[in-house]
């Protein structure tokens, strides 16, 4: 990996490098994309079955469209008992973790007749987009499923495209069955984002689209945002690990790996204090890449997109990350309660050497659905609380109103908004 000194130059080089991976970069894919939602929105099921065709390479329709319990339960059987049972660990986890953020409605009253409060309702229905492609993503199905039960949605409808024999992928429909959910429709790109969002024969409408995709996924999901809501638009994935003299290189160098295989545009970056452990990395990463699967793949995201940074200070380190922003940030340094203390920008923050980002990808249980391409400055990960609405309550008696009538109706009348005040005022006339 190249080594390169830290400094508002090479900071800036890179922010904008970074940036250039976002979904909004690509605006010749746009027109595709609209295209395809005007069809679906225009031919439903018709276009969805010519669309699977045309890009998954199999014949879809009306009589193989949803998946059947029977193939799920097929799945299932077949299925590697022990990683069931470790599927199986990561869900109570998962579940456990998303029933802290469990928000319940609150009443406040006062004894002059007023009562204030906040109703919490679910959401009726979500959509879940399971990607496929280069590879099969059961632990995303996982994430995004369960948060949405624990948060009470009751209607759950997972799409995700299928391969050329008109399946889709075992362990994507054994993590379903896990998590609970049997509505699944074979279908995945820009096309099942529209048909989520407009509904078709086969496919309902849903209130919300939550779960990664592919560029065209990213792009369908922004243009149909409006229309129901989304979680996010995602770039592809990213790591920060922010190190000192104690870290350990062949540690750094592993997790530095682990993201940037996913794909050519993944990120993998280190700041580090120290220049011997800068070196040290470097070497490691080499020797790995010698040695793991998908080599092609690492190497095209680390020489784009991979960079260890030579910082002055701990200072400079930190302030880099919160610029950055980076969906996983790694804190390996001797105090790293201390520097996450400091961490304004980050999707997920692993502290010290055994809290490898993996274990947020597939075990610990935080949702690994965050925020990439510096949006962590105002985004959140995948939460329960993207999966319902808050609904203002407001009751007051003729005693409270009378109180502050006069003062309400001098306001609106402030604005021009005669009728606001008159439909105070003539409660007391």
């Amino acid at each position: 990996m190249r080594i390169i000194p830290l400094n508002n130059e090479t900071k800036q080089d890179i922010l904008t490098t970074l940036l250039k991976r976002s979904p909004a970069q690509y605006p010749e894919y746009e027109a595709i994309v609209a295209d395809i939602i005007t069809t679906v929105k225009k031919d439903r099921d018709a276009a969805l079955f010519s669309y699977t065709k045309k890009f998954d390479g199999c014949d879809i329709n009306a009589a193989n469209f949803r998946v059947t319990k029977q193939e799920i339960e097929e799945a299932y059987a077949g299925y590697d008992q022990e990683l069931i049972s470790v599927m199986e660990k990561a869900r109570d986890n998962i579940v456990a973790y998303h029933e802290k953020q469990i928000r319940y409605s609150w009443f406040d009253t006062k004894e002059d007749g007023t009562l204030l409060g906040q109703k919490i309702t679910p959401l009726e229905k979500v959509g879940v987009y399971v990607p496929g492609g280069k590879a099969a993503y059961p632990s995303s199905t996982m994430m995004c499923v369960l948060t949405a039960k624990v948060a009470g949605v009751k209607r759950i409808v997972m799409t995700t495209p299928p391969g050329k024999d008109g399946k889709v992928p075992a362990c994507t429909l054994v993590a379903a069955k896990i998590c609970g959910v049997s509505e699944i429709y074979k279908v995945g790109g820009a096309q099942a984002i529209a048909a989520l969002a407009f509904g078709t024969e086969s496919v309902p409408k849903v209130d919300k689209i939550v779960g990664p995709g592919n560029i065209f996924v990213a792009l369908a999901k922004k243009a149909v945002y409006g229309h129901v809501s989304i979680d996010s638009i995602a770039g592809p994935s990213e790591i920060l690990v922010i190190a000192d003299e104690s870290a350990n290189p062949r540690y750094i160098a592993a997790d530095l790996l682990s993201q940037a295989e996913h794909d050519e545009l993944a990120s993998a970056i280190l700041i580090t204090t120290s220049k011997a452990i800068a070196e040290q990395v470097s070497v490691e990463v080499d020797n790995f890449v010698k040695e793991l699967p998908r080599t092609e793949i690492i190497t095209k995201s680390l020489e784009k997109y991979g960079y260890i940074l030579v910082a002055d200070s701990m200072e400079d380190a930190i302030s880099t990350a919160n610029e950055i922003a980076s969906e996983h940030v790694e804190i390996l340094t001797a105090n790293p309660y201390e520097v996450m203390t400091k961490i304004r920008n980050a999707g997920a923050i692993f502290l010290g050497e055994y809290s490898c980002e993996p274990l947020g990808d597939y075990f610990a249980g935080p949702n690994h659905v965050l925020p990439t391409n510096g949006t962590a400055k105002f985004f959140s990960a995948l939460s329960v609380d993207e999966f319902v609405k808050r609904s203002s309550v407001i009751s007051y008696s003729r005693n409270a109103l009378e109180e502050v009538h006069e003062d309400i109706e001098k306001f609106a009348e402030s604005e021009g908004l005669y009728a606001h005040a008159n439909s105070i005022r003539v409660r007391f006339k």
